[in-house]
């Protein structure tokens, strides 16, 4: 997608379609010389989320879409939606090159308008076709956004997120054959090779040994792909007074290992790598926006499915920091590579502060549903900073707790740890939480359980449905603001 900013000062240059945001109850009065029939004048109203598409009668527009935005306080989410029906009713219509004009440049909180504005373009255009033998191209190549001042400095931020997000749902998105742990080796190769500030060190299974990292080495064991810790960093050209790792959970397919999952639906467990989605999404907006905070991501990317060498249910692994997990259920899987990666993150990078994101549990989508990410963690500054920031960029976060009843429960019987509490406990969700405690030392952490949240969400015009939502990459970026 191309995107273009003339200021509003400039004559209007001639375009396939004018999109025109409304306020309902307002004259309207479109800019430009462009005049549309009284009719479609008359019969608008503005209200939210409204559109009436209309011939134009004069002036440099063929069509003219009028989308309403409401009466009142203008809402972020309401012009991210909006963002999103523009573009797909310019998708509809096979148009090439859309103007949008507003007059929201003078509006309080303009930057964080035109961000969500052009979010919703962008993540509105999303499309996976190249995988179809008639690969339908993407008519919508190009964007004309109308801006100025605060509003355009919005609107470049918004570019950039809106295709991070984008980039993440097609590494979700993408069958589990053509996005194995390798494909997210070439995934992460390519945002290091974006930026000279971005630095990529992949470690294989040969270095993982060397390292100790029993738990994350043990899910790969049954699968012919290997695994791989990725490790991307981030270095601003200022000195950074503070240093922040986001960890992903990268597991390309999970079938379950000999604790087999049902057959039904194992087609979407492509999604458990959701987690290694967003963070790479995170670290390519990262690229380009340069905030100057130090930012490390890292990915332990691996696939676990059954074999003679796969993990059994009461094997017994040894963690990177020493500690013995007894493995009760080879479908707790995520947490065993996200143990070992969180252990490097501590020793090797030594954060300031450490978020996880892992399509951990299905306990979470029983508890939250799926418009919500469930965050656990150890310090409650940090998890208020990323319950605000989902606030502000509408990904939203609950709180859940990590009590001494869900650690406790998380003990082994012949291991330091077994991967899986007991029946009687419940809070599958907590005790997930629990158990990765064990491997993060004294750095502020926060989990983030986006099992219910990384797909199959309400249709939100700009993500929703059976496809991936690409969560966490805004998310992200929204608690960097906080820096």
């Amino acid at each position: 997608m191309k995107l273009t900013t003339p200021p509003r000062n400039k004559k209007l240059a001639k375009t396939d379609l004018f999109v025109f945001l409304v306020r309902k109850g307002v004259d309207l009065v479109i800019p430009g010389e462009i005049k549309i029939p009284a009719l479609a004048k008359e019969s608008f109203s503005g209200k939210t989320r409204e559109m009436r598409l209309t011939d134009a009668t004069k002036g440099p527009a063929k069509r003219v879409l009028l989308v309403g935005i409401g009466n009142g306080e203008l809402d972020k989410e309401i012009l991210r939606r909006c963002g999103a029906l523009i573009a797909k009713n310019a998708e509809k219509m096979g148009v090439n090159l859309i103007t949008v004009g507003h007059d929201l440049d003078g509006e309080a909180n303009a930057m964080g308008l035109g961000q969500a504005l052009t979010e919703g373009l962008i993540m509105g255009s999303y499309r996976l076709q190249h995988f179809k033998s008639k690969n339908k191209k993407i008519s919508l190549e190009r964007i004309r956004l109308v801006c100025e001042g605060e509003f355009k400095k919005g609107v470049l931020r918004g570019f950039v997120l809106g295709e991070a997000n984008c980039l993440a749902r097609r590494l979700q998105d993408t069958p589990a054959n053509r996005m194995r742990p390798c494909d997210l080796v070439k995934e992460a190769r390519a945002i290091s090779a974006s930026s000279d500030q971005v630095k990529l060190k992949v470690f294989d299974e040969k270095a993982m040994g060397r390292m100790k990292m029993g738990s994350l080495l043990s899910v790969s064991r049954g699968s012919q792909e290997p695994a791989y810790l990725i490790h991307l960093a981030y270095r601003p050209k200022t000195k950074s007074r503070s240093k922040v790792c986001f960890v992903g959970k990268g597991l390309t397919f999970d079938a379950g290992g000999i604790s087999l999952k049902p057959s039904a639906k194992m087609h979407e467990m492509k999604y458990d790598m959701s987690g290694g989605a967003a963070v790479l999404g995170a670290m390519a907006a990262v690229a380009q926006l340069k905030p100057k905070v130090e930012v490390h991501v890292l990915v332990p990317a691996s696939e676990n499915l059954p074999d003679g060498k796969a993990n059994k249910p009461g094997d017994l692994v040894t963690a990177m920091n020493g500690l013995t997990i007894e493995i009760l259920n080879t479908d707790a899987e995520g947490r065993l590579i996200l143990a070992d990666a969180l252990v490097y993150a501590e020793r090797a990078i030594k954060p300031n502060s450490m978020i996880d994101l892992a399509t951990l549990t299905g306990a979470v989508v029983v508890g939250l549903g799926h418009e919500y990410s469930g965050a656990m963690g150890n310090d409650a500054t940090l998890m208020e900073a990323l319950v605000a920031a989902g606030k502000c960029c509408g990904e939203l976060v609950w709180p859940l707790p990590i009590h001494p009843q869900h650690e406790k429960d998380m003990k082994g019987s012949v291991g330091d740890l077994q991967n899986i509490s007991g029946p009687a406990t419940g809070a599958g969700s907590s005790t997930g939480g629990a158990f990765l405690k064990n491997f993060v030392g004294d750095i502020p952490w926060v989990h983030l359980d986006i099992a219910g949240s990384a797909w199959g969400a309400a249709d939100r015009d700009y993500q929703g449905g059976a496809s991936g939502t690409g969560v966490g990459v805004r998310l992200l970026l929204e608690y960097l603001e906080s820096f």
